[in-house]
């Protein structure tokens, strides 16, 4: 039988691979992006990406008969499908076309900080140091990985607006998802969540049925992916992990996703990082790692002694269980005893009761 601790660990474990493979195939959407981006518009690229993984959802939600979600969970999907699905999508893409990439990781990068200060408002997270100081030196990170890769040109000011929004989109998106995973399943909340941002997008389809017809067919592949991949499996594995675990620390574990964007650049595209993208993707990682570390509780001389104390009261038990049975023989050892006295008493009286022989009746009685 597994004791709760060990399920606890069990848990966490779970939670922290979804965690893990959310933010590595969040990582290579930005390189998917760079080839999808350049033959599709912002709201068409949204709009066939989120249809996309909502068709691979609804397939999978079928095969599963996960079913409608409750009531209840309706108002955090329909506020996360709007915000994180179809408004924060749209306006990233618009954004990264106004400012260079740099000046949008940096933009962005603000979202884990507003999802701890929305959670901690809103859901009552609490807010360890590790947790502070984990995304202290992440957002250190991100910004290092951000200035090492801007480049030359111009930031427009309505471009860091954009990205700006999109950072608010998303940590409101996932603050309002929060409590409706404590309703529904991690399967349900990603798949309408996808739907209502297919909906939002849905304005966007003239220019997507128009852009996909002159696409080249790798454009329109890294869409497809984008959607099957980043969207429906890393969100649901990300609603799955923020299911057991708080807002704020899911938001810092999103900080790795700069340092393996820099890998997988480095590994796919033939990017080789600089020593300062090196030292930001570094510092993305170390900081997530305290973020999410647990401070060791060492045994405290009151817990040795409710352990001792434990141990006592158990050597007791089976004293007592021991004396208990030593009582039960000997009570039987003395009902035996007063059986066989009883028996006993029983024979004398009935040999009392036996007459003594008088004189014989033919000789009479003798004399002198």
């Amino acid at each position: 039988m597994n004791s709760p601790r060990r399920t606890e660990r069990r848990t966490e474990l779970l939670a922290a691979g979804a965690a893990t493979v959310t933010v590595v195939l969040w990582a290579s959407a930005f390189v998917s992006i760079r080839s999808a981006g350049d033959a599709y518009s912002p709201g068409a690229l949204a709009l066939g990406r989120l249809a996309s993984g909502a068709l691979v959802l609804g397939v999978i939600c079928a095969v599963r008969r996960a079913g409608w979600p409750p009531r209840a969970a309706w108002r955090g999907i329909a506020v996360s499908g709007v915000l994180w699905f179809g408004f924060y999508m749209v306006v990233l893409n618009w954004g990264e076309q106004q400012v260079d990439a740099g000046t949008a990781a940096l933009v962005v990068n603000i979202g884990p900080i507003l999802i701890a200060l929305l959670g901690a408002r809103l859901l009552g997270d609490v807010m360890p140091p590790r947790l502070l100081a984990g995304m202290a030196v992440s957002f250190a990170g991100a910004v290092a990985v951000g200035l090492s890769m801007s480049g030359e040109g111009g930031s427009s000011v309505l471009g860091v607006v954009l990205c700006l929004l999109a950072a608010f989109g998303y940590a409101g998106g996932v603050v309002a998802q929060k409590p409706a995973l404590s309703r529904a399943t991690a399967l349900q909340v990603t798949t309408f969540g996808c739907v209502i941002g297919t909906v939002v997008c849905l304005p966007f389809a003239g220019q997507l049925v128009h852009e996909a017809a002159d696409a080249p067919v790798s454009a329109t592949l890294n869409m497809v992916y984008l959607g099957v991949f980043p969207t429906a499996l890393a969100f649901t594995t990300w609603a799955y992990a923020l299911a057991r675990t708080t807002a704020s620390r899911m938001g810092a574990t999103t900080y790795a996703v700069p340092a393996l964007v820099v890998l997988m650049s480095w590994l796919a595209l033939g990017e080789v990082p600089g020593l300062l993208t090196l030292a930001g993707g570094a510092l993305c990682l170390a900081g997530v790692a305290v973020s999410r570390s647990r401070p060791r509780t060492p045994r405290t001389p009151s817990a040795q002694g409710a352990d001792a104390a434990q141990g006592a009261d158990a050597a007791q038990g089976a004293d007592a269980a021991q004396g208990a049975d030593a009582a039960q023989g000997a009570d039987a050892a003395r009902e035996a005893d007063a059986a066989r006295e009883a028996e006993a008493r029983e024979a004398d009286a009935a040999r009392e009761d036996v007459p003594e022989p008088g004189p014989d009746p033919e000789v009479g009685p003798r004399t002198g």
